[in-house]
């Protein structure tokens, strides 16, 4: 299921695509405190059929690894399509070795944040990517 939660100060939106259902709670109420609009796609599934017939979103933070299409997939898809190319997407993952962040970064990826992270520096780099 995609859960999407509005907030109607802002017209800023973000897709979470993570399957922790834990992680995916803490960064919706983390957006949702900074003012984003957020829908949530537990799986690879759901963010490819979002990905081909959703509207972009503003911000995309995209987890590495997940069921049926993983991150690098659902990256390289995304990237091939004209309306999703500006979309800044933070990859997170437990997967901090050199060669994977080359291989997102190289694939499209904006940024790369390791798991754990810190809710508040995560909050700051976002905030960074995509002003109010």
């Amino acid at each position: 299921m995609i859960a999407s939660l509005a907030s109607p100060a802002t017209g800023r939106r973000a897709l979470v695509v993570e399957d922790d259902g834990a992680i995916a709670y803490l960064l919706r109420f983390l957006l949702e405190r900074h003012g984003w609009q957020v829908s949530v796609a537990e799986d690879g599934e759901r963010a490819m059929q979002v990905i081909e017939h959703g509207e972009p979103p503003q911000l995309m933070l995209l987890d590495a690894m997940l069921p049926v299409h993983d991150g690098l997939t659902l990256l390289a898809r995304l990237r091939s399509l004209p309306q999703w190319q500006a979309v800044p997407v933070v990859m997170l993952t437990a997967r901090g070795d050199d060669a994977f962040i080359a291989k997102a970064m190289a694939t499209g990826a904006t940024d790369f944040v390791a798991k754990p992270f810190d809710a508040l520096l995560l909050a700051e780099r976002l905030e960074r990517l995509v002003p109010a």
